[in-house]
């Protein structure tokens, strides 16, 4: 797999200063959590769900799940099983390369019943994602999980849901992140990222974000994601990935606000009709949330259209300006601190308070890639449309 592998490596070559690199379903825990990226989601209901994921791969995505929890009816969860199964069977036999391939489960129980189940083509699995995530019931999944691992000898991640209202209400938050974050640390080696529910977080008092507001608009939302970042997401070794929440929308609504795109990053590459689509789809709104995910601590998201992958993955390029700004403050001889001019003479980089976002920022070079000193996320956006 390579984020940006859908491109010729022609057009590799004219948008990057470094390509994104290659990975496999082995590699390390670190660059698969880096390199998740969009993940999208879809129903394992689907009746050419192989196709499907073949589908996507073509289109640049990198991480599935394939969900038996809320996006299909309770009755239809035995019957999505068998399909499961059988479509990672197909896709075994077909021996193409694939995504990440998770399977969100709604009890511990199904874990080492669906590993037992797939047979051989468990090796295209990745791992699970588990709904709900507290103390109480996370140990059950990652014990679940660690049992599947050891009777199949596949290696298999946890991706961990942090969506129950013990969590968001104000009361219970504390004791409910404190245990969340032991439990998670006891699985450290299995437990590959964490996600967050906000529809469920929404659901609780009754809400739901306009495709004009973001995450961050809603306070009730952008408290919860920013207590679950100091928890869980530090950079003193002790935090996890913690991956930015879904996004909704994905075509025309009527608007109240104007859009939240400014005209002259299109103009200055001709690409005011991309500016218009995506607006248009509401996808104006989805990059400013992307934005305010990584400013917040949040890497990757989650994707319920195919239409929010390139973005998404675009915004995850590192810019020349910020690979360089990475490399001056991790530059040997310069352990011992100090205060530089950066390289484009914009800021000040200050080595010791940069240098973990300066390692975060070269493991995002290392899987996305680096654009090259003219290219901006127009550029990335255009090229990934037109399939080139």
């Amino acid at each position: 797999m390579r984020h940006f592998g859908q491109l010729s490596p022609a057009v590799r070559e004219r948008l990057f200063h470094q390509e994104p690199c290659e990975f496999t379903a082995a590699s390390s825990a670190r660059v698969l959590a880096a390199a998740l990226g969009a993940t999208l989601y879809s129903p394992a209901t689907r009746p050419k769900l192989a196709d499907d994921v073949l589908k996507q791969v073509g289109r640049g995505v990198v991480s599935m799940v394939l969900c038996l929890e809320d996006s299909i009816d309770d009755a239809d969860v035995p019957a999505a099983e068998d399909n499961l199964i059988r479509q990672f069977a197909d896709l075994d036999t077909r021996g193409r390369e694939l995504p990440m391939l998770f399977i969100r489960v709604r009890e511990p129980g199904q874990i080492p019943d669906l590993a037992e189940r797939l047979g051989d083509s468990v090796q295209r699995l990745t791992g699970f994602v588990l709904p709900k995530f507290t103390e109480e019931r996370g140990v059950p999944f990652l014990e679940a999980l660690t049992a599947a691992e050891a009777a199949t000898g596949q290696r298999l991640f946890a991706m961990p849901v942090l969506e129950s209202p013990e969590l968001l209400h104000l009361e219970t938050r504390v004791q409910t992140l404190s245990g969340i974050c032991n439990t998670v640390d006891k699985y450290r080696d299995r437990v590959l990222a964490l996600r967050l529910g906000v529809t469920d977080f929404c659901s609780a008092y009754g809400l739901r974000r306009s495709p004009d507001m973001t995450a961050y608009d809603v306070q009730l939302i952008a408290a919860v994601i920013a207590d679950v970042v100091n928890v869980l997401g530090r950079a003193d070794g002790t935090g996890f990935t913690v991956t930015g929440p879904v996004w909704e929308y994905f075509r025309l609504q009527e608007r109240m606000f104007k859009p939240q795109l400014r005209r002259s990053p299109f103009m200055e590459v001709r690409a005011e009709e991309l500016r218009t689509n995506l607006i248009e789809h509401d996808l104006d709104g989805l990059l400013r949330e992307i934005e305010l995910d990584r400013a917040n601590g949040l890497t990757g998201k989650t994707c319920i259209h195919p239409s929010h992958v390139l973005p998404v993955h675009a915004l995850s390029v590192v810019s020349h300006e910020e690979f360089s700004d990475a490399q001056d403050i991790l530059s040997p001889g310069r352990d011992g601190g100090g205060v530089m001019r950066s390289s484009y003479t914009n800021k000040m980089n200050e080595v010791k308070p940069h240098r973990a976002w300066a390692e975060r920022t070269l493991l995002r070079a290392e899987v996305f890639g680096v654009a090259r000193e003219e290219i901006g996320f127009v550029e990335l956006l255009t090229a990934g449309l037109s399939g080139e």
